[in-house]
């Protein structure tokens, strides 16, 4: 079987930054606050190498001022987790009629939620693994393993494995009484993979292993002996279809700019789709500016490519957002 190549891209950016006042916003206030400040540091000197004006903010629901800085063209945000990725955030820079990177508060809201983004993926004929939504009177179907997962969080916060439904429902419960709405998804044995999107243009496609083959928030920030491997399927058919499919997820939740996508392969050869990151980590071993990097595209064009779809949007929107 071939090897599959890299995919060619377009010219990543057609306009000269140099005028452009951005101001890149991080902190928040979810549990994934410290990865937030990396990314959004990571960020901002990427978009500074490009030879924009670029300011950093910590914003907080109780600190927006920044937000009132009508000398500042385009927000890139880099907040994950809630508030700054579930499309609170969106909705406030929307009603302010501000330009701003990523997702419109509703995709955002989408995405962040795994039920609702898993019923999307079906409706686009993504495959995607049986799941059900946690009630104390659930009657599970009979798996080997099951996965446990908090509906709105993200970084694989609060998720757990179970090899048995009664454990499945003891760990539920607990997870709801800490997170909230939670769902139990039958566990899939296989190839952890991700596959970042830029637009309407998916990137090449990262294997993950992690030493213990659970790739938690442990392997995905602590651990440095999780493996992030390029071209490891060589069925560049598959390949191709992987890739799609990782778009039409991203149409079908109606993303905007960059995303990334995460699939499991089966032992069934199926590439199951788990879930959709809309602001997706960008700090220098994050897995978006590693697939673009394969692309040839420096994280700096990265950044740039994603504020010029911003301000490409911002100029269709109606009302107009300022430019």
């Amino acid at each position: 079987m071939m090897k599959s190549h890299p995919q060619r891209f377009s010219p990543v950016s057609t306009f000269s930054p140099e005028k452009l006042k951005i101001t890149v916003l991080m902190g928040g206030v979810s549990r994934e606050r410290e990865v937030s400040i990396e990314s959004g540091t990571c960020v901002a000197e990427a978009l500074k190498e490009a030879g924009a004006d670029v300011a950093s903010a910590d914003i907080t629901p109780n600190h927006l001022e920044i937000l009132d800085d009508k000398s500042i063209d385009v927000f890139f945000i880099a907040l994950h987790g809630s508030w700054g990725e579930d499309g609170q955030l969106q909705s406030i820079l929307e009603s302010k009629g501000l330009t701003y990177t990523g997702s419109p508060p509703k995709s955002s809201k989408l995405a962040f939620d795994k039920w609702e983004s898993k019923k999307l993926f079906k409706k686009a004929c993504v495959p995607t693994p049986e799941a059900a939504l946690f009630e104390p009177k659930l009657k599970l179907w009979d798996a080997l393993k099951y996965v446990i997962k908090p509906l709105r969080e993200g970084s694989t916060i609060g998720i757990t494995i179970a090899d048995s439904p009664e454990q499945a429902i003891e760990a539920a419960k607990k997870c709801a009484d800490e997170f909230g709405d939670c769902m139990i998804e039958r566990f899939v044995k296989g190839m952890e993979i991700t596959v970042g999107v830029i637009g309407s243009e998916a990137l090449p496609i990262i294997e993950i292993r992690a030493k213990d083959g659970f790739y938690d928030y442990q392997a995905k920030y602590i651990d440095d002996k999780t493996q992030y491997l390029f071209d490891t399927i060589e069925d560049a058919g598959f390949v191709r279809r992987i890739q799609k499919s990782a778009v039409d997820c991203f149409n079908a939740v109606g993303c905007r700019g960059a995303a990334r996508v995460d699939f499991i392969i089966g032992e069934d050869g199926v590439a199951y789709a788990l879930e959709i990151n809309t602001i997706p980590g960008m700090t220098n071993h994050s897995l978006l500016p590693k697939a673009a990097a394969k692309a040839d595209i420096s994280m700096s064009q990265l950044c740039m490519k994603i504020v010029e779809m911003a301000m490409a949007d911002a100029a269709t929107r109606k009302p107009a957002a300022r430019r």
